[in-house]
């Protein structure tokens, strides 16, 4: 339960309870909690144990550890009989997404030389750069005012 905390830390809860507590009322202190924490794991425990009973003999092995979503998906990947390993290790995202990448640069570059064939002959519209930024329009450039709209 307490398996971070290092030796400093200890010091200073101890140090600091003493400080908090004094050290006529931490012995009580402590026994209260202990007290509290030793109920809460009974209480737990004969709830696992009655949730166990109700659940049947086909649940006796149910470990509740299993109900942790990490743990659960853990636990089917190398159960493997979905074949699960398979698909993982024949899927490989870093080379799916520098053919993707490939693709997209080519049909760029392909269109790019295509757009301006056609644009010299006048045939097709002009190609819009998405990548340039629109010029911001001057301060004392209003737009439009439109007396249909208000």
């Amino acid at each position: 339960m307490f398996n971070d905390i290092g030796p400093l830390e200890l010091l200073t809860l101890v140090v600091l309870a003493v400080l908090v507590f004094g050290p006529d009322k931490l012995p009580k202190v402590i026994q209260d909690v202990t007290r509290t924490i030793r109920k809460i794991r009974e209480f737990s425990d004969s709830a696992k144990r009655d949730i166990r009973e109700e659940l049947g003999p086909e649940f006796k092995d149910f470990d509740f550890e299993d109900l942790n979503p990490k743990t659960f998906i853990r636990k089917q990947l190398d159960n493997d009989e979905l074949g699960l390993k398979e698909i993982r290790n024949g899927f490989d995202l870093k080379k799916e997404m520098a053919e993707v990448t490939e693709a997209v640069q080519s049909a760029d570059e392909a269109s790019s030389g295509s757009g301006a064939a056609a644009a010299s002959s006048g045939s097709a519209p002009a190609k819009i750069d998405m990548q340039k930024r629109p010029e911001k329009p001057a301060a004392d450039d209003h737009p439009p005012y439109d007396a249909d709209a208000t």
